[in-house]
């Protein structure tokens, strides 16, 4: 098989899986979901690269998306100290990771809170915690497909990059282009995996 055909057949599937899990996503319970952001957090505190991280990068959740709520973590990474990074997205369409506090945290039109453009940047970061729409057990990940995080991780080479999920969106496995990062670690609401690297 041509490269270019392999690439469309996982353009295709991704596509797919995007809009499937979108669904299941939106028709679970607020308050399930709610439950599940708890566990996630709480594996995440577990963790040891986030408990020892001197500054770590989080994302604000799109309600609307039912993501991840990771508030929680904010306040306790900064109650010990630890500066703490949200994504923020610039004219030219590049993410960067800068220093903010929730409520300085604006709404763009992509739908989540970003940084500010006048916020600290973060040029260096221990941990990168990504959302994801799907995970595997290996790390590949599968996002909204802005590419976004994919171009923006690859700057932050010795930061743990850590993907979160709701267990259900745990696949056995995700189709991934030569571009896609794969993630560090993988955390759900029931379980943490260090993906085997080859």
């Amino acid at each position: 098989m041509k490269e270019e055909e392999r690439a469309a057949i996982v353009l295709r599937a991704k596509a797919e899986l995007r809009k499937r899990l979108r669904a299941l996503r939106q028709t679970t319970p607020a308050a399930a979901l709610a439950k599940r952001s708890e566990r996630i957090v709480e594996n995440l505190r577990a963790h040891e690269a986030v408990a020892r991280a001197s500054s770590v990068a989080l994302f604000f959740p799109i309600e609307a998306r039912h993501e991840v709520d990771l508030r929680a973590l904010d306040a306790d990474l900064r109650a010990r100290g630890a500066r703490v990074a949200y994504p923020s997205v610039d004219a030219e369409g590049a993410m960067h990771f800068r220093f903010a506090t929730l409520a300085e945290l604006d709404p763009d039109p992509l739908g989540f809170h970003g940084a500010p453009q006048t916020a600290p940047a973060a040029d260096a970061l221990d941990v990168i915690v990504v959302p994801a729409l799907a995970l595997d057990e290996t790390g590949r990940r599968l996002g909204y497909g802005m590419g976004f995080f994919d171009r923006a991780l690859p700057r932050f080479a010795a930061a743990k990059k850590i993907g979160v999920a709701y267990d259900f969106q745990l696949l056995v496995e995700v189709p991934v282009n030569e571009h896609d990062v794969t993630m560090d670690v993988v955390v759900t609401d029931a379980r943490t995996l260090i993906p085997k690297r080859e």
